[in-house]
């Protein structure tokens, strides 16, 4: 039986420092909490606590981390997270530990993080041993606390991520989550606001308790993999030593050493540093995704000649002199980086660097598919996007790691649909649909990122929205979800039906939401809007205004609400008449960016090809002049995704292949994960851009649900300029594994599936034929290609 764990009863108390201190709303601050307790010899016992803060803690169990968070939520949810803890307790003295961070508004909170006013730390957690509770170590009193004084935040120019921390180790409690630290100099801690059993009259509090959906982010330490440039010391084999984890670096009095470091890969990482004496030097680590020129071009990401990092900087100050022992930093929160700068500035006594490495973290993607085939380029290409998509997933989806981590709709659709396909992962997908759910407007309108504390509306990403349950069910089956968001669905639609004119077209959109499609050069000046300078009903957004129509007309027949189907479909056929009537030229055979506005784009063809307004021969002679007119306005990579779905649907994939070199430009410019566009290459790394994955299994390989849920399997590969290709495809039921080669001389064609568990499975060989088979786990297919 489920328990309902937003209607428990908790025991803990939300704390803080006493008297308010280190609560400034305006400033961010850390306070560290304690709580040491003794377990009894030869005692078996267990511990699982749950722990959530306003705004972010790291908790540490007898020095070792065990958990960071909570999960990002908003004003009417804070997650927390549930730890088991119990292979790590000892006999003897044991202490929880958490340094909690409360961002105020001075300009260093991230923009995804929602949170109160004040700040806050909650932990709830019982020792039991077999005859019973030992010990109640939930959040009260009796636990000690510190307000921190070394580490202060200062704003980023580039990014909104947070802020770069400027830390003084002189100040810092150095050992303070261990066991053998003396706390006794520290306070005890103060109950703060309500309880989080309290509700007066239904007064909503402040921290609305949830538990955490997805799991906890993964942390592995890691190296860096070389040194690319010094300074300061001649001897590289010293920096080699170093970074590999060697001989420690003993740096002279008065010195100044800088270092850059590769990573190998752009990374999330926690960086750690580790001194020993030296008291009074500064160490500055500086953060990039790339070396650029004067400039500030990129190029070729493995060329650092002529080249510097740009990039915020974190700072520290080592304390050295009154300490007996090793000192060691770490950031509060993670970078992410390819390169790092460390620039070192040696005081009055020589400092002895240990160590410089990362704590490698994110989402705990289990990789279950897998891809080979005959054209060598696609190995780097399936492993980058992999990367890719891993680096944007974190405690939401995320756009980009490096400036943003903003949960944005049209990402997050495709990187939930390549999850799908790679790790048969729907929780992170759940918690996102959701997310957007929370985000709506009083108007009906969704926010085109959240969480965030800033709102932004871009109404084409609402239309995502639905598009996004849409391809949820179908992968998934559960109409469950559907219903659960089916007012959802209908306010968004509602709002662009009330913006539909006499023409019978919805839009534009009113002034202040931003109708962007996509980043394409000749939209440069209109940051990505089709028309520039001019506001008008946008083909692409009716046509995908059709499309989301029909999704959610099928949302609704699925789960027993005809007469709202039969109405969508009803407006769906409207709107794509009155995109013809309006938006159809006749002289070029093409659909308009726009009403009467001479400019043509890849865009509006490929989206009439999905919303159906073209079916047949027309969609193919549509889909091939979106392939071949040059004119047209070039779709990025995140509209490629679309693209390659509209000529999937019009029957002419392998007309595709020429596209695979927007991907393989990028190879040839050494990037580890995928550029956010062509225009700008602004971010190295954004997770829309991992097309790849489902290419690959989609088309290539060729399995997609042939019914919700795959209760019933396609299978319907694309030859295009390959020989054969094979691998696995995650579904709800397991791997489904596809094998195929096409003998050129003799024209057979073979394809072996396995995996199938019973499932009912439609084959779609390249030669036009369908062959159906019942109740089997596995299927041999020979089909001669020449005679056809």
């Amino acid at each position: 039986m489920k328990i309902d764990q937003t209607n428990r009863t908790w025991s803990a108390q939300w704390i803080w420092a006493q008297n308010g201190d280190g609560s400034d709303s305006v400033a961010s601050r850390i306070v560290y909490f304690r709580r040491a307790f003794y377990l009894p010899p030869s005692r078996k016992c267990r511990l699982i606590v749950d722990v959530s803060a306003s705004s972010r803690y790291r908790l540490y169990l007898n020095g070792e981390p065990v958990a960071f968070g909570p999960c990002p939520g908003d004003r009417w949810t804070q997650y927390y997270e549930t730890v088991d803890l119990s292979s790590m307790l000892r006999e003897g003295g044991n202490v929880l530990a958490a340094k909690v961070l409360h961002y105020g508004e001075d300009g260093t909170k991230p923009l995804a993080i929602i949170g109160a006013p004040v700040g806050g730390f909650l932990l709830e957690g019982h020792v039991y041993a077999e005859e019973g509770l030992l010990e109640s170590l939930s959040t009260n009193d009796s636990w000690r606390c510190l307000p921190d004084e070394a580490v202060g935040f200062q704003p980023q120019a580039l990014t909104v991520t947070g802020g770069l921390e400027e830390a003084d180790g002189g100040r810092l409690p150095h050992g303070w989550q261990r066991t053998d630290y003396d706390d006794s100099r520290w306070s005890p801690a103060e109950a703060i606001g309500e309880s989080p059993n309290t509700s007066v009259y239904g007064i909503v509090g402040a921290w609305p308790l949830a538990p955490r959906p997805i799991p906890l982010p993964f942390e592995h330490p890691r190296a860096f993999a070389r040194v690319v440039r010094s300074e300061g010391i001649h001897d590289d084999r010293c920096y080699q030593a170093i970074i590999s984890g060697g001989t420690p670096l003993v740096l002279p009095a008065r010195s100044k050493v800088s270092l850059e470091l590769d990573a190998g890969e752009l990374v999330n990482g926690f960086l750690r540093i580790a001194t020993e004496s030296g008291g009074g030097s500064e160490i500055r680590l500086l953060c990039s995704e790339s070396y650029v020129d004067g400039e500030g071009r990129k190029g070729n990401r493995d060329d650092h000649e002529g080249k510097g990092l740009c990039g915020g900087t974190d700072s520290y100050r080592v304390g050295g002199a009154d300490l007996s022992e090793r000192e060691e930093y770490e950031t509060f929160d993670y970078r992410t980086f390819r390169f790092v700068r460390l620039v070192v500035e040696v005081a009055e006594t020589p400092l002895t660097l240990c160590s410089i490495d990362y704590r490698d973290t994110g989402y705990p993607l289990e990789i279950k598919a897998s891809f080979a085939c005959s054209d060598e380029t696609f190995a780097p290409m399936w492993d980058i996007s992999i990367r890719t998509l891993r680096r944007c997933m974190f405690e939401t989806y995320i756009d980009c790691p490096y400036y943003e981590r903003l949960q944005y709709i049209m990402d997050t659709r495709l990187q939930a649909l390549f999850t799908y396909r790679i790790g048969g992962d729907d929780r992170l997908a759940r918690k996102a649909i959701d997310d957007f759910h929370k985000s709506m407007l009083p108007n009906g309108m969704l926010q085109s990122r959240f969480p965030s504390n800033e709102a932004q509306v871009i109404p084409g990403f609402a239309l995502h929205w639905v598009m996004m349950v849409h391809d949820h069910y179908a992968y998934w089956g559960d109409a469950s979800l559907v219903r659960r968001y089916r007012p959802t669905i209908d306010a968004v639609l509602d709002w662009f039906e009330r913006s539909v004119t006499d023409t019978g077209l919805a839009g534009p959109a009113p002034s202040g939401y931003w109708s962007y499609v996509d980043w394409v050069r000749e939209w440069e000046e209109s940051k990505g809007v089709p028309a520039p300078g001019q506001s008008l009903p946008l083909t692409v957004y009716n046509f995908m205004y059709a499309n989301a129509l029909q999704q959610a007309a099928l949302l609704n027949e699925a789960t027993g609400r005809t007469d709202t189907g039969k109405e969508y479909r009803i407006r769906a056929s409207r709107t794509i008449d009155a995109v013809k009537r309006h938006c159809w030229s006749q002289e070029r055979a093409l659909f308009q960016d726009a009403p009467s506005l001479d400019q043509y784009s890849q865009h509006a063809q490929l989206w009439a090809i999905l919303a159906n307004a073209v079916e047949g021969k027309e969609a193919v002679r549509l889909a091939e002049s979106m392939l071949d007119e040059n004119s047209l306005a070039k779709v990025s990579y995140a509209m490629a995704f679309f693209l390659f779905r509209a000529a999937s649907a019009a029957g002419i994939y392998d007309r595709t292949v020429g596209m695979w070199d927007l991907w393989r430009e990028q190879i040839g410019l050494g990037l580890t994960t995928w550029l956010e566009d062509p225009v700008s290459q602004r971010s190295d790394c954004h997770g829309w851009g991992a097309s790849p994955l489902y290419e690959c299994t989609g088309e290539w390989l060729g399995v997609k649900p042939g019914a919700p849920g795959y209760e019933r399997i396609l299978i319907q590969p694309r030859i295009g300029s390959l020989t054969w290709a094979k691998g696995g495809v995650s579904t709800p039921h397991g791997v489904v594994n596809v094998a195929w080669e096409l003998d050129e001389r003799s024209g057979k064609f073979r394809l072996r599936a396995s995996g199938l568990r019973g499932k009912p499975t439609e084959i779609r060989l390249p030669d036009g034929t369908k062959r159906l088979f019942e109740r089997t786990d596995e299927i041999h297919v020979v089909a001669d290609l020449q005679e056809k």
